[in-house]
């Protein structure tokens, strides 16, 4: 087994509640700007500095002891990204209470799980549509006392509620709660089964966003002066973006919401709000991306577009090297060439994100090598990094100044990562969480000796970086007994502009095969330039030319295997895979067993003679 540690963080280990931070920093900074918030379809950014908000957090406090809610009952949160989730997480930690995010998109039965498995006494939502979720599976939770919406002012009413209510009954709650409370009980994506509720403490998060802001402070202060400052758009009902906002809180940044993730909805809050950082996932950068190539190419600077795209990839290569000491950096030739790029290109793809962001950090899901060294090539400092709902978010990151594109970092201050001898990543580390709600079997055979196994499969190099290479239950085994871990394939074929998802299949059988979608502009914007007509979803099933564009991006990608190991059929789909028909988690993961039930028939076609 192969293990690397890093230094534990240069601060004390974390104290008390989340909450209590948040009431520090108005006691210490009272006119910091701790959020910024605008109403829907108001594009205008209103600032709440730290004393506002913590005055806010302990109005809505009192309300919620009116409303009947105790030190350690759990509340459930349902709702989009918005500034009333902070608000409802520190109100309800400030008394003690113990949160429970439920994805806005989950179906009755999820919901009813959740609600149920937790007791949750009270259930937030966002609108009438989620009310009537919770409402249609509420007869069968006796333990559920209210529901609350936001859309009909409830943060209004419960606030009002609470008024006759002393400052002292919240801050006698709020200091009774220790570091090793529950904070939260975050449930997995779920993508091989139903999902598990994490126990998450208050200790459990504030270690890793402060190992965050421990590992990586240089890139959060690169901001010519002024406050860092990020845009929160990931779900908050993700361990990914609790973390990410916990972090912000604790670190003095400006935050701001955006409940969309959509590139529509996104773009024109990046260039109102101009965030100074961000934390994505691969999914935005590769949409940001496509567009910017497919609006090049709309306007007849498709060329110049992919040559800035490879000035830009070897700019980021040759910097890689010498921050490694492998190499003197980019030569005076590649130096003037990427600077001919920059106005003319990298400066407007800068700018569709603001303008002013410096450092990027992303997780959830693997990063192409080659899209994070071109985003990295036009002027973005890039750090991947890897974590799970297990270990409140990030357990590795890339360093600072010393990134592995492609690789997702080394262990973050205070953890370790080690590799077992059939390549399951196992994690220590504060961050770790102490086991699930109501499963000690799982509990048991996930943690050993504080060690907890992720089920992933990868491997460490001599520095201490971790590259991923899969999933452990993923594993495909073909009839003649070859093995393969089918990521390296699926990320080789989803980088041709076409290609949405990409699932491999092949258990059991005689080779390995794929299905693939497409993506729907970058298939619009490919009919037009070949001069054709828009296909009907289902054509796509037949369509030779499409076929033969396809074929070449499968065999571009068996390169990358040997021959056992290669795609040797694969099938369009009329259509992606969705959260709706329950083949993606709300985190945009694949749900591999409930995608090859539900494609049955035409993976059966692909091994028909």
């Amino acid at each position: 087994m192969r293990e690397f540690t890093s230094p534990a963080p240069a601060g004390p280990p974390a104290t008390g509640g989340l909450a209590d931070s948040l009431y520090d920093t108005a006691e210490r900074t009272s006119g910091l700007i701790q959020l910024a918030r605008r109403a829907e379809g108001d594009p205008q950014w209103h600032e709440v500095t730290a004393t506002a908000f913590r005055d806010e957090v302990l109005a809505l406090a009192k309300g919620l002891l009116t409303r009947g809610i105790r030190y350690g009952d759990r509340v459930a949160l349902m709702s989009r990204t918005r500034y009333e989730w902070t608000l409802f997480d520190y109100a309800l930690w400030s008394i003690g209470a113990i949160t429970v995010p439920i994805y806005p998109t989950a179906a009755p039965e999820q919901v009813r799980w959740i609600l149920a498995e937790t007791q949750a006494v009270a259930c937030l939502v966002e609108d009438e549509d989620h009310a009537m979720t919770v409402g249609a599976v509420c007869d069968a939770l006796p333990d559920l006392t209210g529901i609350w919406q936001l859309d009909r002012g409830c943060v209004a009413s419960i606030t009002e509620d609470g008024r006759g209510v002393p400052d002292s009954l919240v801050h006698r709650q709020r200091l009774g709660v220790s570091a090793e409370n529950v904070a939260t009980v975050v449930y997995t994506s779920g993508t091989t089964g139903r999902p598990k509720g994490c126990l998450l403490t208050h200790a459990n998060l504030a270690s890793a966003a402060d190992a965050l802001l421990d590992g990586w402070a240089e890139v959060f202060a690169d901001t010519g002066g002024g406050q860092p400052s990020t845009l929160l758009f990931l779900p908050l009902a993700h361990v990914y973006g609790r973390t990410v906002q916990i972090a912000a809180i604790r670190g003095g940044f400006r935050i701001g919401h955006i409940p969309e993730v959509s590139t529509e909805a996104l773009l024109p809050a990046l260039a109102s709000y101009r965030p100074t950082f961000l934390h994505l996932v691969p999914y935005v950068f590769d949409k940001v991306f496509q567009q910017a190539r497919r609006a090049a190419e709309e306007a007849g600077r498709g060329e110049l577009f992919e040559q800035a795209r490879q000035v830009a990839v070897e700019w980021a290569t040759a910097r890689e090297q010498r921050a490694l000491g492998d190499g003197p950096g980019p030569g005076p030739r590649l130096r003037l060439r990427h600077l001919a790029y920059e106005r003319t290109v990298y400066q407007r793809l800068r700018a569709v994100l603001g303008g002013r962001v410096r450092g990027v950090m992303c997780g959830g899901s693997t990063l192409n090598r080659d899209l994070a060294l071109f985003f990295s090539g036009i002027g973005l400092s890039l750090y991947e990094g890897y974590g799970l709902t297990e270990t409140s978010a990030a357990i590795t990151a890339n360093p600072a100044g010393r990134q592995k594109l492609g690789t997702v970092g080394r262990p973050v201050p205070g953890a370790s990562v080690a590799v077992a001898d059939d390549g399951e990543v196992w994690v220590r580390g504060a961050g770790v969480f102490g086991g699930y709600l109501n499963h000690p079997e799982c509990t048991e055979e996930s943690l050993y000796d504080g060690w907890f196994g992720t089920g992933d499969l990868g491997r460490l190099d001599e520095d201490g970086y971790l590259t991923l290479t899969g999933r452990k239950k993923d594993l495909i085994v073909t009839s003649s007994g070859k093995n393969l871990a089918p990521a390296t394939l699926e990320e080789r074929v989803q980088s041709h502009p076409l290609v949405s998802q990409c699932l491999v299949v092949g258990d059991d059988r005689p080779y390995v095969a794929a299905l693939i979608t497409l993506d729907p502009p970058a298939l619009a914007h490919w009919l037009k330039s070949h001069g054709r007509e828009q296909l009907d979803p289902w054509a796509v099933l037949s369509d030779e030319q499409l076929h033969a564009e396809i074929q070449r991006a499968v065999a571009a990608a068996n390169t990358a295997v040997s021959r056992a190991e290669s795609i040797r059929a694969f099938r369009l789909l009329p259509r992606e895979f969705g959260i709706d028909q329950g083949l993606m988690t709300p985190s945009l993961k694949l749900r591999r067993s409930a995608i090859t039930e539900y494609y049955r028939p035409d993976i059966e076609e692909l091994y028909t003679p």
